[in-house]
């Protein structure tokens, strides 16, 4: 069945739980992508290198790989109302010790205060995701999910965009300060939530202890062998870290190749790379919104999309690659994104589906940490070549060619899940 926009309205206004839930992910993640550009353009003032760039993403990312097996267990072990509001105090802390940074000796400081929030965020969002199904039920899921990750893309391309704008023309520091209370916000919007946590039910108290205890992610690991749908849906994020190479290349492409000339160098550069990452963002919302639509809570067409995602995403990159002015880039960009962000959204959903409530922590979880470590790589080896003398639009080609990789191997993927409705 089809979604259709009236549902999206229906559920904010219909559900409460989820409407908090929703309201504390736009203010924390609007806040988020205010200060990305004022982190990238500082790292690129301060270092001169995009492999300063790429090292940001990759403590950005990486120890979520790391925190991943601990914080699944935490998420199906402890409430996870209560560990999504501890996450956002703690970040709120975190986000405003980067009002220190300002010079070359101290970018190391950056780094740490980027990979504790990193950590934060491993606790938050498998806690999001895997309470998601608890508010809305089976009926809504699709709904809830387009609609947070086309929040998600939406915050992405008004937050860049006004990031950019608000650290060229008020400073750095008060984009630190404004994120720091986007967390404070979202804290207290969570408090509000009044939902059941049926993974809780006979569960015994979450004790410091249990952190060295690895025979629940022993149990993880048991679950997600025995169903190998539940283990191909877990490798389709992390075919999307392949064409992370976007968080190196955009800043680049808007730094060198498409900088905002009449407003002064450093003020063009960083209005370049807003420009390109809110067209990430506006691609992520089309597309949600437009294959929600289309394959609505079909499970078949749901398959069928992430193929179709990562094929639409090649042929962004691949438009990027040749395009000749900014306003041409962002168009691909925007394709690229609606792509990824299908195969996002879908690929969540699937694995929504086919989860148990009480192992979900541990498989969203798995799910970010595989997500991560391909997408730590490719950022990372992204940066080395562009310092290599490598061309962004050379990269960006590359690209393209890779999204065939994940397309492939999820034609394999599909399947597994025909072979189980034939056996079944």
């Amino acid at each position: 069945m089809a979604v259709p926009l009236s549902a999206y309205w229906r559920l904010v206004r219909s559900n409460r739980n989820f409407r908090r839930l929703w309201f504390a992910q736009i203010v924390s993640e609007m806040g988020d992508w205010i200060y990305t550009v004022a982190i990238y353009s500082l790292l690129l003032e301060l270092t001169g290198s995009a492999k300063s760039v790429a090292l940001a993403i990759v403590v950005q990312v990486l120890p979520q790989s790391f925190v991943a097996p601990i914080a699944g267990v935490i998420n199906d072990r402890a409430s996870r109302k209560r560990v999504m509001i501890a996450a956002d105090l703690a970040r709120a802390v975190i986000v405003l010790g980067m009002l220190v940074v300002g010079r070359a000796q101290i970018v190391p400081l950056m780094y740490a205060l980027l990979a504790l929030e990193a950590m934060m965020w491993a606790l938050f969002e498998p806690g999001r995701t895997a309470i998601l199904p608890n508010i809305t039920g089976s009926q809504d899921l699709v709904t809830a999910n387009t609609l947070s990750s086309m929040t998600w893309s939406l915050n992405m391309a008004l937050g860049a965009g006004l990031g950019g704008a608000v650290a060229a023309f008020l400073g750095r520091d008060s984009v630190f300060v404004l994120d720091s209370v986007s967390f404070l916000l979202s804290a207290a919007l969570l408090r509000g939530m009044v939902v059941r946590e049926p993974h809780l039910a006979g569960s015994k108290p979450f004790r410091a202890r249990d952190l060295v205890d690895f025979s629940p992610i022993a149990e993880g690991v048991r679950y997600v062998a025995r169903d190998k749908r539940i283990f191909a849906l877990l490798l389709v994020k992390a075919g999307m870290g392949l064409l992370a190479t976007h968080w190196v290349l955009l800043p680049i492409f808007g730094q060198r190749v498409f900088p905002v000339k009449a407003v002064g160098s450093q003020r063009g550069a960083m209005l370049g790379m807003s420009a390109l990452m809110s067209a990430s963002g506006l691609g992520a919302l089309l597309g949600p919104l437009a294959g929600g639509y289309w394959a609505g809570d079909d499970r078949a067409r749901l398959r069928r999309g992430i193929l179709i995602g990562f094929l639409v995403s090649g042929l962004g990159y691949l438009l990027l690659a040749a395009a000749p002015s900014l306003g041409i880039a962002c168009l691909a960009v925007v394709l690229a994104h609606a792509g990824t962000s299908l195969v996002w959204v879908f690929s969540t959903t699937l694995l929504q589906f086919q989860t148990d409530d009480r192992y979900r922590g541990r498989v969203f979880s798995a799910d970010s940490a595989f997500l991560v470590l391909t997408m730590s790589l490719t950022t990372y080896t992204c940066g080395l070549m562009v310092d290599w003398g490598v061309s962004v639009r050379q990269l960006a080609a590359a690209t393209a060619l890779l999204a065939l990789l994940p397309a492939g191997a999820w034609v394999f993927g599909m399947r597994l899940f025909t072979r189980a409705r034939r056996a079944g």
